[in-house]
């Protein structure tokens, strides 16, 4: 199976990001930077794609790149990512043991992360999905384009709403019946040496957001996912008093 990295990145000035990042397929570097270009490049033997936007929006930058995939197999990536040697080796694997999978959700490797690290093979369902990210998430395309899932452009970085784009993403998936596992292979290094532009913190944007972020995910059951996340963040994460962050993520919802 081919497989093709889709990185969402800004700012990138030259080409060096394929082997910062240990680029070893095929891929597609989305910049958005402020002008329009594009550009092909050959890097041991592979092919990449390089597209610069004026625009803002992970989301929307994630589609761009997913648009024009060629891949069997694809996997998203943030630009502060190191993958492993045999990252491909690893997708391919996963993929041969699970033939049903649609979706596989991979590890991370980083340092004192809050970040769920699976430990066995295990079927990812609506009661344990929103605990993933989109950067170590794999996709075999032709299943994702033929459902026409693609990402939520109101959420994430450089829009109105501030996260859960990843979360939409699984939710569509889960929605359209494609079958979703994770397995525990480490696919990348996550460096974490940057300073996020949107993620301020669990502040009561963050919070009002979360709660808008439920309601699109479920018209029907928002009020208990933003219950349930209430009475597991408020102390710990959102540090304020339960009712508060109740009131902030169900206002977010109503508005």
């Amino acid at each position: 199976m081919k497989v093709e990295v889709l990185v969402a990145t800004m700012n990138q000035s030259d080409d060096s990001l394929v082997t910062k990042m240990n680029i070893k397929t095929d891929a597609i570097i989305c910049n958005q930077c402020g002008h329009i270009g594009y550009h092909e490049s050959i890097i041991n033997d592979n092919l990449i794609k390089y597209f610069d936007f004026n625009e803002k929006g992970v989301g929307l930058n994630r589609n761009n790149a997913l648009m024009r995939a060629s891949g069997d197999i694809c996997l998203f990536a943030d630009d502060d990512m190191v993958y492993v040697d045999n990252y491909s080796e690893l997708v391919d694997r996963a993929f041969n043991e699970l033939p049903k999978a649609d979706v596989i959700i991979f590890n991370l490797i980083e340092d004192n992360s809050e970040r769920y690290f699976n430990t066995e093979i295990h079927r990812v369902r609506w009661y344990n999905y929103l605990r993933y990210g989109t950067a170590r998430v794999a996709v075999k395309l032709k299943s994702v384009k033929e459902n026409n899932i693609y990402f939520n452009q109101c959420f994430g970085g450089g829009t109105e709403h501030c996260h859960g784009e990843d979360n939409i993403f699984l939710t569509d998936c889960l929605k359209k019946g494609l079958k979703i596992y994770a397995v525990p292979y480490p696919i990348a290094y996550l460096k974490n040496t940057r300073e996020s532009t949107w993620n301020k913190g669990y502040n009561d944007k963050y919070i009002v957001d979360q709660g808008v972020l439920y309601r699109t995910i479920s018209k029907r059951f928002w009020k208990l996912l933003c219950l349930r996340d209430s009475l597991v963040n408020y102390k710990h994460n959102y540090k304020k008093g339960f009712f508060e962050a109740y009131r902030l993520m169900t206002k977010g919802s109503m508005d």
